[in-house]
């Protein structure tokens, strides 16, 4: 049985099919852009394949869904009326809670005119006489715009492994990325889970507290972090929003554009005794945070280890089972190296009798049965499977889309050994097309919707300069593109993140190239490498 997606409709068909943009993904990073171009004066059609705006908030309704930014900082500043209108809830907004917010962002600055839902981008290709993008849907249509600009997200595209056998499962399969709007009741039922990643460490203590039994089933543990998760009391609400500009204009300056306590001193100059009296305290705050414990703990292999073995004897205080404990160890990976988790109960879940981890790393899952799942020579019996098993981060929700610039050259073949941008935002030989909070910029590793805001501002602006000096076409040149890559190449190369295997650099795909694909030079940074290059004049592009 097929994962279950959200229900399909007929599009409504929006008049016009020529336009100044076309942005793709109505999200965060879509939704900005729209409104920018507006504010701008450029007329534009939004294309969704959702039957609403979200994003990824539209499509992960999995059971404890969460984001792992402070719900004050994962918001928008662009407009100060709205930063106080707004009021949060808790220090991590729910699925739920931010779905509201982005439906009332939609609807106070009338965006969704403008966005045509439930339609998929199929392809879209650069016509070099006319100098403007053809982009075609899956509901027929061919709409040309001289700006083609993808919000497409990078956790966007689920990854649903084929296991033999997929088709023979008597039950329900569920994908964490494609969740049913419906709600899922798993009463007294036999539920299986495939991964440990960061939507099963949200999932998993929910669906045991309703199933009669659950499996999870591990390749690879995870490190986890308690995310400290609370309700946000209207005075501390009320002191932030006092100075909400001062506030967000610190948090720029910090390098994930993301507020929080981080100490700078190195994890080896304390003694033992403060080392762990500062974890400790770390530990309290939770969830990303975690990681400013100390400001060398993800640029030295020694300091790392002392985060590892805190981390370790945590772990074992809170599960009972030794050999479940150690199974959920992370052998050899470096603290943090990985997108750190953070859970509410995910460990505790573990004590409980109905919850069982299963330990795939040597044969892993051989099949689906029509009763359930065999994995290392073991049958589990089960009603329903939840596939909690990622995304093709990053470049996915964009190569699944055929994308042709100069030449007849796809971004498929472009980006064959790896993607390359001039500085995440746009890709040479593919004029006049511009990709938001992507490969080669901050995305994942940086506040999602800040970022998305310098995006949507330097691509309006760009725009707007080409409109002002009667340009149509814009195209980074190759060798600024090359000098980029190697900047990005040389900012990983001094962070543990670039060591080990995960989706920041590709490994969770088979045959996908293995490039650390985010820019971790810093928010600060980057936003002057972007600024240089608008001040300049564009000079790293060729105009036309």
């Amino acid at each position: 049985m097929p994962t279950v997606p959200p229900p399909w409709k007929r599009p409504a068909l929006l008049p016009g099919d020529r336009f100044d943009a076309v942005v793709v993904g109505a999200g965060f990073a879509g939704l900005y852009m729209l409104h920018r171009l507006r504010r701008s004066g450029f007329n534009a059609r939004l294309l969704e394949a959702g039957g609403g705006v979200g994003g990824t908030w539209y499509w992960n309704r999995y059971p404890g869904a969460r984001c792992d930014i402070e719900s004050m900082q994962y918001s928008y500043q662009f407009s100060e009326e709205l930063q106080q209108e707004w009021v949060w809830t808790e220090r991590y907004a729910a699925q739920p809670e931010i779905l509201s917010y982005i439906e009332h962002v939609a609807e106070r600055f009338d965006l969704k005119r403008d966005i045509q839902f439930d339609t998929r981008v199929e392809a879209a290709s650069f016509d070099e006489a006319t100098n403007e993008w053809v982009v075609k849907t899956d509901a027929g249509q061919s709409i040309r715009a001289r700006f083609f600009i993808m919000g497409v997200g990078c956790l966007s595209s689920a990854i649903t492994p084929q296991f033999k056998g997929y088709e023979d499962f008597a039950g329900p399969i569920y994908h964490t990325g494609h969740w049913p709007y419906e709600k899922v009741d798993f009463s007294g039922k036999r539920v299986g889970i495939i991964g440990t990643g960061a939507s099963a460490v949200q999932s998993i203590p929910l669906i045991a507290e309703e199933a009669s039994h659950l499996y999870v089933f591990q390749r690879t543990a995870n490190y986890v972090v308690p995310a400290q998760n609370r309700k946000l009391p209207p005075d501390e609400v009320a002191a932030l929003k006092a100075d909400y500009k001062g506030f967000r204009a610190r948090a720029k300056q910090r390098p994930a554009a993301f507020l929080f306590p981080f100490h700078t001193d190195s994890a080896l100059a304390v003694s033992d005794a403060e080392r762990r009296a500062r974890f400790e305290q770390q530990w309290l705050v939770g969830g990303l945070p975690f990681l400013g414990a100390f400001g060398d703990l993800l640029t030295n292999v020694e300091a790392n280890k002392t985060v590892t073995a805190f981390w370790h004897d945590k772990i074992r205080e809170v599960v009972k089972d030794a050999k479940t404990a150690d199974l959920l160890t992370p052998k050899g990976d470096v603290f943090g190296c990985k997108r750190l988790c953070g859970g509410t109960n995910y460990y505790e879940a573990y004590n409980r009798a109905n919850v069982a981890l299963i330990d795939v790393s040597k044969s892993g899952i051989e099949r689906f049965t029509p009763t359930g799942i065999r994995a290392e020579g073991h049958d589990y019996a089960l009603d329903a499977i939840v596939c909690a098993t990622g995304f093709d981060a990053m470049t996915g929700s964009i190569t699944r889309i055929a994308i042709t610039g100069l030449g007849g050259v796809t971004i498929q073949q472009k980006w064959r050994d790896g993607p390359s941008t001039y500085l995440g935002l746009t890709v040479s030989g593919f004029p006049n097309m511009f990709n938001m909070s992507g490969p080669g910029g901050p995305s994942v590793l940086a506040t999602m919707v800040t970022c998305a805001e310098q995006h949507g501002d330097w691509i309006a602006g760009c725009m707007s300069w080409m409109r002002e000096h009667g340009k149509t076409r814009i195209d980074p040149r190759p060798d600024v593109e090359q000098a980029w890559g190697e900047e990005v190449a040389a900012a990983a190369s001094k962070s543990l993140r670039a060591t080990c295997n995960s989706w920041y650099v590709g490994s969770n795909v088979a045959g996908k190239a293995r490039v650390f694909m985010p820019y971790i030079g810093g928010y600060p940074r980057y936003v002057e490498f972007c600024d240089a290059a608008a001040e300049g004049g564009y000079q790293g592009f060729t105009v036309g």
